[in-house]
């Protein structure tokens, strides 16, 4: 097999194969690593993508890892371990990267794309885990059509979760934020009760719904015994980088733990590349594969001005 390509690109979801399109119609010899773990598999449909609206997540990557093969590009699903910029080539000081795969063999490339996403932390309350995806959810936009006029919930930190609780007046007027036990500040108590957004301050013991997490998802049992009936729980919980090689390749990040980026997702490592989730912007797979495209182009500049050096 190859180990020497043009382009490494980590990551398979909606960036990582939009880059790879844009980048395999421009001729360059690609090779895409996907671990197989997705951050939205356990959804039931992409949400806002024209075209793909609620079509399998699993199903839009099958269909672009078809479309990228008619351009040659290679998949491979295997986990990426490791990667340095390793050296310069061409003798003109651009570094080739050097990608160390699970399998324990190693690849280069003169560019690299992370397309590596971010994982969504659950909070360990029974239950969260088994409706994670399937009316456990963490954006609104992505999730509260499908739940809309029906009781939403909230739990978080009181502030995010209060804040979400009042964007989530959009989908239904019967929204309640559930506090974990946690006292919220007068002034977000005033807000959240002028808004008609009821508050439940008792700790979650677990969730309830149907057939143990293949049905519905029925609502919460508080620590009392007394249990909040709804349909879909949104959490303001945090996010965390899917993948350690942003940070092991010296990638800059905010306070947020996400990476920073310019508008054609350069970051400030010399020839390497960022695009999808793990650079905070909209959380949305066609935001992504939007970033994947720039990527791509971007990329493909940078090759082409290093052959006319």
């Amino acid at each position: 097999m190859k180990s020497h390509y043009d382009v490494i690109i980590v990551g398979g979801g909606p960036a990582g194969l939009s880059a790879a399109l844009v980048l395999g119609r421009a001729r360059r010899r690609v090779l895409v690593l996907d671990d197989g773990d997705p951050r939205n598999a356990r959804a039931e449909g992409v949400r806002g993508f024209l075209t793909r609206d609620g079509t399998s997540p699993l199903e839009v990557l099958r269909l672009g890892r078809e479309e990228v093969a008619r351009y040659g590009v290679e998949v491979r699903h295997e986990r990426a371990v490791a990667a340095c910029q390793c050296g310069d080539q061409l003798d003109v000081g651009v570094p080739l990267f050097e990608v160390t795969l699970s399998g324990g063999g190693v690849v280069r490339a003169r560019k690299l794309l992370l397309a590596t996403g971010v994982r969504d932390e659950i909070p360990g309350v029974e239950g969260m885990a088994t409706w994670f995806g399937k009316g456990v959810y963490h954006c609104p936009y992505c999730d509260a059509y499908e739940h809309r006029d029906r009781p939403l919930a909230t739990f978080g930190r009181i502030a995010g979760a209060a804040g979400l609780a009042l964007a989530l007046l959009d989908w239904s007027r019967d929204v309640t934020v559930l506090t974990h036990g946690e006292e919220p500040e007068p002034e977000t108590l005033a807000q959240l009760e002028l808004n008609g957004v009821k508050v439940s301050r008792i700790r979650v013991a677990r969730l309830f719904g149907e057939s143990g997490g293949s049905g519905r998802l029925r609502g919460a049992e508080l620590e009392d015994g007394t249990r909040v009936e709804f349909e879909a729980l949104f959490l303001s919980t945090a996010r965390v980088q899917h993948s350690e090689l942003p940070a092991l390749l010296g990638v800059e990040m905010d306070d947020r733990d996400e990476g920073e980026t310019d508008r054609l997702q350069h970051t400030d490592v010399l020839g390497l590349f960022l695009a999808g989730d793990a650079d905070g912007d909209v959380q949305f797979a066609i935001v992504a594969a939007a970033e994947g495209a720039k990527a791509g182009v971007a990329i493909n500049l940078e090759l082409q001005k290093e052959l006319r050096l």
